[in-house]
């Protein structure tokens, strides 16, 4: 079976010469698809792009010939000419399937690329062609929580530097989702460390700006171990930098690592690779804190705690409460570090 293409494959295959000859880009991530855009353009030397490179727009085509008219001439001064063609899902089905034909039988000395922005396309009969035409569709699709750390190690693996399991952890949890804000962090990193450096904690916090001792990463570990004294600690640090640490992050923070926890106790395979593969982790250093939480909350406290976790996000936004963000943030602290539950209770 093919192996699944990647942002990192299809840049691979680029810069070492040996594109495919049709590629669809779509899916609701736009950020790869730029950034795959410009790599197929980088693939012709500047001086040579009034000639070999054609970037065309679908809403702008009289007909989607057009775009096959434009692949079917010969490149002008290289091997091969490149040909984008931009915003092709305003096309919709039809569209794509009018360049069915060609996308089974492309032409040799052209590399046509397809983009389909914010939205998966549509053409089972230029799909099918594609697999038949050796093309490489590629799905790009939003991050989520248990994606975020992949991206991240992915984007600091491409830029030949590498990362402390803490820094990683540190990184995702100030970028989340944002791939333009990983790939600019990340990007920062790059020049100041320098290719072959290892990202540490401390390169984080002295680079980016986040507290090595002072994060949702150390506060969440202090929850995991029962540390009151260290949460509070971290806690206060938190209420002195509000703008840097939003109690509507910190939340998701703690409702995503109970849910994971309430996860972990249901796992038909607690082993170490069970639990990973059960919670999408990539690294045993992210089961640390899962490992401790079990030793400190059982199953129904977790659900407790998730309940807290919900009643504070909706009174952190003012729906039955009037109190400040952090002390409604402490409240809930000290209500997870002491839950009722069902301490006896065992799965």
């Amino acid at each position: 079976m093919a192996e699944t293409p990647t942002y990192l494959s299809i840049c691979r295959d680029i810069r070492a010469g040996r594109p495919a000859p049709v590629y669809l880009l779509h899916g609701e991530e736009g950020f790869y698809i730029d950034a795959l855009a410009k790599e197929f353009e980088a693939m012709v030397p500047e001086a040579e792009r009034d000639f070999d490179l054609t970037v065309l727009y679908a809403p702008e085509l009289s007909s989607p010939l057009d775009a096959v008219t434009a692949c079917k001439r010969y490149p002008m001064f290289g091997q091969r000419q490149v040909v984008i063609l931009k915003e092709a899902q305003n096309g919709g089905a039809n569209f794509l399937n009018a360049l069915a034909s060609y996308a089974a039988q492309p032409a040799p000395t052209t590399v046509l690329c397809i983009c389909c922005r914010g939205q998966q396309a549509r053409g089972a009969d230029f799909l099918k062609a594609m697999r038949g035409g050796n093309g490489i569709v590629f799905e790009s699709k939003k991050l989520n929580d248990r994606s975020v750390a992949t991206a991240v190690s992915e984007f600091i693996k491409e830029r030949g530097l590498s990362v402390d399991p803490k820094a990683l952890v540190m990184l995702c949890d100030f970028v989340g989702t944002d791939l333009s804000r990983i790939y600019n962090e990340v990007g920062k990193l790059t020049i100041t460390l320098g290719k072959g450096a290892m990202v540490t904690p401390e390169a984080v916090e002295r680079n980016i700006g986040i507290s090595k001792d002072y994060n949702n990463f150390e506060f969440l570990s202090a929850i995991a171990n029962g540390n009151e004294a260290k949460a509070l600690t971290i806690l206060s640090y938190f209420k002195a930098n509000p703008k840097n640490n939003p109690v509507q992050v910190i939340a998701v923070v703690l409702f995503n690592f109970f849910a994971n926890l309430l996860t972990a106790y249901y796992a038909p395979d607690r082993s170490e690779r069970g639990l990973m593969a059960e919670l999408g982790f990539r690294s045993p250093y992210q089961l640390k804190d899962i490992k401790a939480g079990m030793q400190h909350y059982g199953p129904w406290e977790a659900i407790e705690i998730i309940s807290l976790i919900r009643r504070f996000d909706a009174a952190s936004k003012g729906n039955g409460s009037r109190l400040a963000p952090f002390d409604l943030l402490l409240d809930l602290t000290l209500h997870i570090l002491h839950p009722l539950g069902q301490k006896g209770v065992k799965i």
